[in-house]
């Protein structure tokens, strides 16, 4: 029996559930019976996933003080709205049966539909899965480095990947080594950056040794890749514009180019010379997600960044079809979010809508809509493109939900009537 009276558990709001776990066993022991059978990422410290209360959570063995730092850290990214794992708690005092003293625990929520780089390496993905990953991953560090986090051991081993229509989105999985400050220097976010081009290059060795990665990806190519999306967008955030007076829709033209690359603009610093003859302008705040939170205004759908925009386009279109660009935004995306984005969710087969989240699964449909209307050569109804798209794709895709923690034979409860 171990002995619950010596464990100190930190958590915002803890789980009594979590008391049943065997904290007693060294976390390399634990039986199969408690562990969810995820994919895991490469780590220095031991990792476990376990079902609790009907999610999945992970438990990692690390040192007391590392364990609290990090759990502060990640509730910090969390409020400040960087994608990250949500931190659950620490626990501390753990005794074996002996009464020998036992590594703390960090303990944080898996993130439902994502996967270390090697699981995704295993699916066969195409040649360009490398350049997608380096492309979130840069998306990412120039989020963290925005918000003065410096990460300090940047990696694809220390990143977590979902699908967000055609690319991906990365979110920061580990911050034992990370420190946030008030700014970045140049220095610390070139030393981030040269360190995440070493880690990702010696990475993707690693997947070629081991015949994971496709003979024509260029390993160096690769990590030098990271360096110049990482550069193109932090100078796009945050460069200084200067134009003549006269050219005052160039301030209209930055902001929309920053929204195109998901970002909103809370505050301009505009700036002018004495004479009048030009103008200054630097984005003083900058956040990501501006389609993301558009469309959950409009729809209450909390989705990424590209589905969004690919679903607002979808919204856009059948705008335009049923002849309401006059109407209000809010009701005819309330009319499209029933008429055509649930009933499509709903047409298809239940047992078949948990291998993809739902606004993958649309942004998907969408595309194979498109494919068989060009070959068709003519506009092919939503029912047909459903049904054609679950026949020929869809029964074909591996079982994410499955492969993210359900046991086999066990069911869903999306499946349950």
């Amino acid at each position: 029996m171990q002995n619950l009276q010596k464990l100190q558990i930190t958590a915002s709001a803890p789980d009594p559930a979590i008391l049943d776990l065997p904290w007693s066993i060294p976390l390399a022991e634990w039986p199969d019976e408690v562990l969810a059978a995820l994919p895991r990422g490469i780590s220095r410290h031991i990792v476990r996933f376990v079902r609790l209360s009907g999610r999945v959570i992970a438990i990692k063995e690390i040192g007391e003080s590392v364990a609290y730092r990090e759990f502060e850290l990640l509730r910090q990214l969390r409020k400040l709205e960087v994608p990250s794992v949500v931190p659950v708690g620490v626990i501390t005092g753990r005794q074996d049966a002996h009464g020998e003293r036992l590594e703390a625990v960090l303990v944080t929520e898996h993130l439902q539909f994502s996967l270390p780089y090697r699981a995704l390496y295993s699916q066969s993905l195409q040649p360009t899965t490398a350049t997608r990953l380096i492309d979130a991953l840069a998306v990412l560090m120039v989020r963290l480095h925005l918000v003065g986090f410096y990460w300090g051991d940047v990696s694809l081993s220390n990143t977590l990947f979902r699908r967000d229509a055609e690319t991906f989105a990365a979110y920061l999985v580990d911050a034992e080594t990370g420190d946030l400050h008030r700014t970045l220097t140049p220095g610390q976010r070139a030393y981030d950056l040269d360190l995440a081009r070493t880690n990702i290059i010696g990475e993707l060795m690693d997947l070629a040794a081991g015949e994971l990665l496709d003979e024509e990806v260029d390993e160096v190519a690769i990590g030098d890749r990271l360096v110049e999306r990482y550069q193109e967008l932090w100078n796009t955030l945050t460069d200084e514009e200067s134009f003549a007076s006269g050219d005052r829709w160039r301030v209209a033209a930055r902001i929309e180019r920053l929204n195109e690359l998901g970002f909103d603009v809370g505050e301009l610093d505009i700036t002018t010379d004495i004479d009048g003859t030009s103008v200054r302008i630097q984005p003083k705040v900058v956040d990501a997600g501006h389609h993301s939170r558009r469309l959950l205004r409009l729809t209450g759908l909390d989705v990424q960044e590209n589905q969004a925009r690919r679903l607002l386009n979808d919204l856009d279109s059948y705008r335009a079809a049923t002849d309401r660009q006059n109407d209000d935004e809010e009701f005819v995306a309330h009319d499209w979010l029933r008429e055509v984005y649930e009933h499509t969710i709903q047409s298809v087969p239940r047992t078949m809508r948990r291998k993809l989240e739902a606004a993958q699964l649309f942004h998907e449909i969408l595309d194979h809509r498109w494919f068989i209307s060009e070959q068709a050569g003519h506009d092919v109804p939503m029912a047909e493109a459903v049904a054609s798209y679950v026949e020929h794709v869809l029964q074909h895709r591996p079982d994410e939900k499955s492969l993210l923690g359900l046991a086999p034979g066990e069911k869903d409860p999306e499946d349950v009537e």
